[in-house]
């Protein structure tokens, strides 16, 4: 049976190679490329793909909390995370939003079509260069001991786009909320992680993933 892929990554040249290397494979079938984070839950509603292939960091809604909003969905597609870390925290995160495999973009190659196979069968797939730092991860720490596991997926949302620069009512209508709602999420998230300046938001952001820039 044909394995149907949705391709999700933001910059056009990484997505069009992806293409290439899965439509080579006989049993793949790639029904299409989206460029961001909210195009990619719309495509999936849209195309109903068995797996979505996911870049983790994109501008605006990165590639786990996407993850999150597919799961929320209940759509029955499996995510495969590409993504740049490599380390067991963000590892971890994905899988807890509800990814089903995460390869390294450092090691991506045929180990794609692997994990598009692998999670296809109903199986997990994380890349064999990071399993064993993955497992030790999972088995020594809680979800408490990654600060962004505290927030609720929407809390996140906002810290990624006042990380981004994006002003108050920018980030309201990107959510469809009320300005006075961003102001209480961010206020909230704030508690939260103890961090009470925007400086210090978009460092945290930064460093544990969130947002790339």
């Amino acid at each position: 049976m044909t394995i149907r892929v949705l391709i999700v990554d933001d910059h056009k040249v990484v997505a069009e190679g992806l293409s290439h290397m899965l439509k080579a494979s006989s049993d793949i079938e790639v029904l299409g490329i989206a460029r961001s984070g909210r195009e990619a839950v719309r495509r999936a509603v849209e195309l109903d793909p068995d797996v979505v292939l996911m870049d983790s960091s994109m501008e605006d809604l990165n590639g786990i909390e996407a993850t999150r909003l597919i799961r929320d969905r209940g759509l029955h597609a499996r995510i495969v995370m590409l993504s740049v870390h490599a380390e067991p925290q963000h590892v971890v995160r994905a899988l807890r939003a509800g990814a089903s495999g995460y390869v390294p973009k450092s090691s991506a190659g045929s180990d794609v079509v692997d994990a598009v196979r692998a999670v296809n069968a109903g199986q997990r797939y994380v890349h064999p260069s990071i399993a064993s730092d993955v497992l030790s991860q999972l088995v020594e720490s809680e979800e408490s001991d990654d600060p962004l596991g505290k927030l609720s997926s929407r809390e996140r949302q906002v810290l990624q786009l006042i990380a981004e620069g994006k002003g108050m009512a920018d980030i309201a209508e990107r959510l469809s909320l009320s300005a006075r709602t961003v102001e209480t999420y961010r206020a909230r998230l704030m508690e939260k992680l103890d961090i009470h300046d925007v400086p210090g938001l978009v460092k945290l952001a930064i460093r544990h993933g969130l947002t790339s820039l």
